[in-house]
């Protein structure tokens, strides 16, 4: 994986966590236990503190950021979606950021709250625990219900499966040239592992 140190600070990669080959750490970037970094993630802790805590995820091309002496946060079990930048500000426990939304400096997310794909939240915005969070700029609509925050846990879990997922059998290899005939698909158990059958 690309991890890179700058003025002395090097980037912290629990042996628990994954980090794809192809996302890139700089500096003071802290990661937590479990953790998941996508491909072509960028963390780049030059400036401000990145900390990614236990059992969190961080997507496919998202970015982290922050200004000088400050720090950019996703608490544990954090779930960050697709293409989304984070840029100095606070994810509290368990919140989704949907894909491609955008938080900005001093916003904090607050715990258990999802913020919907392609959501502007502007600078030192407070939104509350346990809300759905929508719009440009974001507003936190309503309280979340239950089937709607187990859908969340249950997304968090797949990733953190992702992680052994990814360490035990994930290699770069050769591509095949053509599909295999009967080409098997995946299929997941009850705790989301692959199982054997098509």
């Amino acid at each position: 994986m690309p991890v890179y140190q700058i003025d002395g600070m090097t980037p912290v990669v629990p042996e628990e966590s994954y980090v794809h080959p192809t996302a890139v750490l700089i500096g003071d970037v802290i990661l937590g236990k479990g953790v998941y970094v996508g491909p072509n993630a960028s963390l780049r802790g030059d400036f401000g503190r990145i900390v990614v805590q236990d059992g969190a995820n961080i997507q496919d091309n998202c970015i982290m950021h922050g200004f000088p002496e400050q720090d950019t946060v996703v608490e544990e079990e954090g779930h960050i979606g697709h293409g989304a930048i984070l840029h100095g500000c606070i994810i509290r426990r368990n919140a989704l950021v949907g894909m491609n939304a955008v938080v900005m400096d001093g916003a904090v997310i607050g715990e258990n709250s999802i913020v919907g794909a392609a959501a502007f939240v502007k600078a030192k915005a407070e939104m509350p625990a346990n809300h759905l969070i929508i719009g440009s700029p974001a507003k936190a609509i309503r309280v979340l219900s239950e089937q709607e925050l187990a859908w969340k846990q249950q997304g968090t879990r797949e990733y953190q499966t992702l992680v052994e997922r990814c360490k035990q059998t994930m290699h770069q290899v050769e591509p095949l040239r053509a599909a295999e005939p009967d080409r098997k698909r995946l299929v997941f158990d009850e705790n989301l592992r692959p199982k054997s059958s098509r």
